[in-house]
């Protein structure tokens, strides 16, 4: 009996133990989480986040083991890469350029071949989309052509054109089918109560066209545009290996590959991706703006 009543006395303490402690830690947990009000407000944010951050993580640990255990003079380590894209801010390449200049090169290059395909796609596709005349003449052609893959250009760019349109020419091609086809999808795409509402309220062909279709396949041409300047971005760097004798990203690549350093070629690989994401964010950014006005 007494070994009994000193366990329900253990018991009991442990209890008490526990029932005071247990509002401690909680309060205790509370006033850490009230330390970071950004993580109690925003939890999804946070989760989103950190998977991104582990998913990085994880395949940089992945690549690092990979190159370690290959041992090859072709995969380089991260930190390997990591340095040598630090190097590239500062120092030129054997060509004479630092990577700045390459970056620039080919952001100039995009913008003219990106900025002309917009220019004759938006308007053709409004047209094609609007007038069944338009499309009638302008499908046949565009259905023949639009299957050609933009590198397979590659050889008339560069006798034709030449330096530095080839890259340009590239660019207009891989970027004006998406803006064109999804310009032409969004005045198609447009509610047709919407136009027989403004017929009824007495507006004319050309008023319904500004004041209806235009607003409505708005999101459907910025869509076009960002998918259409993500694939020139990743054209215009197989046409600088093969046609551009100037500076570029993918000159840098192929000249980096040429003499064997493939720490730097890997740098340039991830510059191209950040300043690809960079220009196709800056595009979603502009999307999202569109579709919420």
């Amino acid at each position: 009996m007494a070994v009994k009543a000193a366990g329900e006395g253990i018991g009991t303490a442990s209890q008490r133990v526990e029932t005071r402690d247990g509002p401690r830690v909680a309060s205790i947990g509370l006033r850490m989480l009230d330390a970071f009000p950004f993580v109690t407000r925003h939890p999804s944010l946070v989760t989103r986040h950190g998977l991104s951050l582990l998913s990085i993580a994880s395949f940089l640990a992945l690549w690092h083991l990979l190159a370690i255990v290959i041992a090859s003079p072709y995969l380089p380590t991260p930190l390997a890469v990591a340095r040598a894209a630090i190097a590239a801010f500062f120092e030129r390449d054997f060509l004479g350029f630092t990577i700045q200049q390459h970056i620039a090169s080919s952001l100039v290059r995009i913008v003219w071949g990106f900025g002309l395909a917009a220019l004759l796609a938006v308007p053709l596709g409004l047209a094609s989309g609007w007038l069944r005349s338009v499309e009638h003449l302008t499908g046949p052609v565009v259905e023949l052509l639009r299957p050609i893959p933009p590198l397979a250009w590659i050889p008339f760019a560069i006798y034709f054109f030449g330096d530095p349109f080839d890259a340009v020419f590239i660019v207009f091609l891989a970027a004006f089918f998406p803006i064109l086809l999804s310009t032409l999808a969004g005045v198609k795409a447009v509610d047709p109560i919407l136009i027989d509402a403004a017929r009824t309220l007495g507006a004319k062909r050309l008023r319904l066209f500004l004041q209806v279709v235009l607003p409505a396949a708005l999101g459907n041409i910025v869509t076009g545009m960002r998918i259409g300047l993500g694939v020139g971005w990743m054209c215009i760097m197989a046409a600088e290996m093969v046609g551009v004798k100037g500076g570029g990203l993918g000159v840098y690549i192929w000249s980096m590959g040429e003499i064997g350093r493939f720490d730097a070629v890997f740098a340039g690989m991830a510059i191209i991706g950040v300043v690809g994401i960079a220009l196709t964010g800056a595009m979603g950014w502009v999307e999202k703006r569109i579709s919420k006005a």
